[in-house]
């Protein structure tokens, strides 16, 4: 066991964590007097991924492919392998990850705890839907092989559920066939927030991936204004499947305050939108450049400064989308607040296997926001007041301050997955909401 400074991506809270470092699939938990808690690659933004006063399982040491059959898909892997790991593996030979969010840096048991979704959902659901089966370690030696089938109760459990369960081993995915490791894509730019649901209402049977990007910092007519970017992957071209790395630069240092403020942030959502001269632009991109533009930019949370920064990312019921996102952009701007970094996406009607699945039929709407403390404290607690409202939910895999009266309004399977939670795991998260 060794002590370190664990944060999560949104670098809030800072924790100085117990860690105990996992390199052996096959081995037992270690003897603990404290809680524990697995550990992936901290992608999550809030402290889902954190256990003050208890233990991390560093899980990136289970780093092993253990079977791929190229020939139906099915992988077998570790569940400390990254997602870029398994698309350097699987990507040459014709297969691709049927879901996957918005950074590749994330483990593969950190997706299914979080049930991580995509610029897909609305065609392939979440993450949780394309798992077979996995390993579940319990803090009593128990090992219970999770499927549909076999041992459903703890399978639906584990998927969206937070790490709580147990430790997940190894997992097998089914993975999906493409022709070409390039994307077709198209950029339109909108001027007004209902122009985004046109846009989306027409796209999404044509196209696998839809996203948008909005200038909260717009208001008037203007309100909700962005740019829509749709596309699929290509037929076979020569060399598609030889794959190309991605450019990345580094911010080698976190700056002494958030650079992101009221002034930049104007900025830089005006010259943002205006990027493109035309109001439509297609281009044939590389998947890593389409499916995970920020990855291109290592460490970009530093841009925040020392306090960090929130992300606050809800769904809200398709037929109160637009206004329940009209409210919410009215009540950022009223509070002097904004991002350079406001993601809209619709939501399809697949259903997640997982207990407590974030992703759901809706519209979904992700916010980043400097840590002001209470001010910012503040302000999503507004936001909470219109999802609320609305009868959406706020995903726990991005929250650092939702109360325990809002996750069980959220979340109304809580005390069906509160009988599958391992006794000896916790969080930050879970400690905090049950109260």
């Amino acid at each position: 066991m060794t002590h370190g400074e664990y944060h999560s991506w949104g670098r809030y809270p800072r924790v100085s964590q117990k860690v105990y470092r996992l390199n052996n699939r096959h081995a037992p938990l270690p003897a603990s007097d404290t809680t524990l808690l697995p550990y992936g690659n901290g992608r999550s933004y809030g402290d889902s991924c954190l256990n003050p006063g208890g233990a991390l399982l560093d899980v990136r040491g289970l780093d092993r492919f253990i079977t791929f059959d190229e020939t139906s898909g099915k992988l077998r892997c570790e569940s400390g392998v990254l997602l870029s790991e398994l698309h350097e593996l699987a990507v040459p030979r014709g297969w691709f990850l049927p879901v996957t969010p918005g950074t590749q840096f994330v483990t593969v048991g950190g997706a299914i705890a979080n049930d991580v979704h995509g610029k897909n959902h609305h065609r392939a659901g979440t993450f949780g839907c394309h798992v077979l089966c996995f390993e579940l370690l319990r803090s009593d030696g128990s090992r219970r092989i999770c499927s549909t089938e076999e041992n459903s109760e703890w399978f639906a459990a584990t998927i969206g559920g937070l790490g709580l369960t147990g430790l997940i081993t190894w997992a097998e995915l089914q993975l999906r066939r493409v022709d070409s490791i390039y994307i077709s894509a198209e950029t339109i730019r909108f001027g007004a927030l209902p122009e985004f649901f046109e846009l989306s209402g027409g796209s999404d049977t044509q196209y696998e991936y839809t996203v948008a990007w909005l200038d909260c910092s717009a208001s008037g007519r203007s309100q909700g204004r962005g740019l829509f970017t749709r596309g699929n992957h290509l037929a076979a071209t020569d060399g598609a499947r030889k794959t190309v790395p991605q450019r990345s630069v580094s911010l080698p240092l976190t700056p002494r305050f958030s650079v992101v403020n009221g002034p930049s942030l104007r900025l830089f959502n005006a010259l943002y939108y205006h990027k493109q001269l035309s109001s439509c632009r297609r281009t044939v991109q590389h998947y890593a450049s389409f499916l995970y533009p920020l990855d291109g930019f290592l460490h970009w949370n530093r841009l925040y400064g020392p306090d960090g920064f929130f992300q606050y990312q809800c769904v809200v019921p398709q037929e109160s989308g637009c206004s329940a996102v009209r409210e919410m952009l009215g009540y950022i701007a009223r509070s002097d607040a904004g991002s350079f970094l406001t993601v809209l996406k619709v939501f399809g009607r697949k259903i997640s296997p997982g207990l407590l699945s974030f992703a759901r039929e809706g519209v979904t709407f992700a916010v980043d926001f400097p840590n002001r403390g209470e001010r910012t404290l503040l302000l999503m607690s507004g936001l909470d007041s219109i999802v609320s409202e609305a009868g959406g939910a706020v995903y726990p895999a991005k929250d650092a301050r939702m109360t325990g009266d809002r996750f069980r309004h959220y979340f109304p399977q809580w005390k069906q997955f509160e009988t599958n939670v391992d006794p000896l795991f916790s969080s930050g998260f879970w400690r905090r909401v049950m109260q």
